[in-house]
């Protein structure tokens, strides 16, 4: 592995920074709004299932890929074997996803920022008057790509894994605080009941498909960037634990998060299926209705400020490391370049959220799915469909394309169970590899011909 790369100093180190690039604003906006629009505790049932059963696997399967070859999406398959359809599919769609999603995953950061501001001063705005304002979302975005690119250019021990030591730990006791405030509020009870009792009625498969969309989302899978990061793991970590780990962080922060927001979402008589709005603008109003709710509003946004940076860090890892491994470029070349240009893609995303009316009406009509807005028709078209495209051609890739011994092996090395422990009288491999080659297609295929409008969900 080359000095330029880099390496994870420790597996707590690797943990911490893989949980980081999962947990994100996915964990904390996007779980909540997606519980509240889908039914509360029915769907949170069915994430975690989702979790446990399809996405930890290809967690799994991605570390397996980066520590096996030491390289990137790109160079992975090429080392593996794989043809020009294989390299486009699971090497560069991967890095063109993550490079599209950190352009305007980065102005969504930059809100957070704002909203800081916005609550600690109670400043009185709303929602759409701050978003419209391009004399905030853009110097407030380049800020974040800014900060991302500084951590990166600090290497893999000395930057991102540092970082993510720090933010990690502040991230959880930050997410304990806001719950306290939250939970102890008048009328708290309904929604943490709403929360945590399902009620199994509400169960369809919208509420399923939304659910395993969530579970890839936040897990971070299919975007290169678990591929990048098991690239710098050492071959004596144990990768099952170690994604297990990253898997339970990365639920655990979206749990907790519906505790911070539906506590005081129906303290104050509001309804939980306000979409993506809920935390923007009905929390941000909840909060400044509380005593002392400047404070617990300013640290709520911060805390979702270090969930976004943990990812953006990882977005701009991967395909900064495509240009340190396939154009042997230096570590500050390769992070200015990706950085800059996601900046600048970015604008138009950060512009069409309504201060400009021409990239706020822009529309397409995908089977059905009307998208509006630059950043709306990226999130769908990256965010989701191309993300699925990407976990569901890596599992066919890696379970079938390429020999299984090469990552059974692989694994096996940090843990030599994999081949001679049971789980219910089976050898934990031979799981893991029914999954990836069966269950996770099968499954991964029936969300994609959703999305093409074909069980009409």
């Amino acid at each position: 592995m080359s000095a330029n790369r880099g390496e994870w100093g420790s597996k707590f180190g690797f943990v911490m920074a893989a949980a980081g690039s999962a947990v994100g604003l996915g964990n904390i906006w996007r779980f909540p709004y997606l519980t509240g629009e889908n039914g509360g505790a029915a769907f949170v049932l069915i994430y975690i299932l989702c979790v446990v059963l399809v996405a930890a696997p290809m967690l799994i399967n991605e570390i397996a890929i980066g520590r096996l070859t030491g390289k990137g999406p790109v160079g992975a398959v090429q080392h593996l074997g794989g043809n020009k359809l294989w390299v486009t599919l699971v090497g560069v769609l991967p890095l063109i996803v993550t490079f599209v999603v950190l352009s305007y995953y980065s102005t969504i950061a930059g809100w957070t920022v704002g909203y800081i501001f916005i609550s600690l001063l109670s400043i009185k705005t709303t929602f759409a008057e701050f978003i419209a304002n391009p004399n905030y979302v853009i110097p407030l975005g380049a800020g974040v790509i800014l900060l991302t690119s500084y951590i990166v250019l600090a290497g893999v021990s000395g930057g991102i894994e540092k970082v993510a030591k720090v933010l990690m730990p502040m991230l959880f006791v930050l997410l304990l605080i806001v719950i306290v405030r939250g939970v102890t509020l008048p009328g708290a009870g309904r929604g943490i009941q709403y929360y945590l009792i399902p009620d199994f009625s509400k169960i369809t498969s919208k509420v399923i498909l939304a659910a395993l969309t969530q579970a890839f989302f936040s897990l971070g899978v299919g975007w290169g960037m678990m591929i990048t990061y098991g690239s710098y793991l050492n071959k004596n970590q144990n990768i099952v634990t170690s994604s297990l780990w990253v898997g339970a962080m990365d639920s655990s922060i979206a749990f907790l998060a519906g505790f911070m927001i539906f506590p005081a979402v129906f303290s104050f008589n509001q309804s939980p299926d306000q979409g993506a709005t809920l935390v923007f603008n009905v929390l941000a109003n909840i909060f400044q209705q509380m005593p002392l709710g400047n404070i617990a509003g300013a640290l709520f946004f911060l805390l979702l400020f270090f969930a976004a940076i943990t990812s953006t860090i990882s977005m701009l890892e991967a395909p900064s490391a495509y240009f340190m491994d396939q154009k042997k470029w230096n570590r500050k070349k390769a992070a200015r370049v990706v950085a800059i240009a996601a900046f600048l893609f970015g604008i138009p995303s950060a512009l069409s959220t309504g201060a400009s009316e021409s990239l706020s009406v822009l529309q397409i009509d995908f089977l059905g799915v009307i998208k509006t807005g630059v950043m709306d028709i990226f999130d769908y078209l990256f965010g989701s469909l191309f993300m699925m495209l990407v976990v569901l051609s890596t599992c066919l890739f890696t379970g079938w394309f390429i020999k299984s011994d090469l990552l059974v092996d692989e694994i096996e090395q940090g843990m030599p169970s994999f081949k001679t422990g049971k789980i219910l009288g089976i050898a934990p491999y031979r799981i893991w590899l029914f999954m990836i080659r069966y269950v996770c297609p099968i499954i991964i295929g029936i969300v994609i011909l959703n999305m093409f409008g074909v069980f009409g969900v």
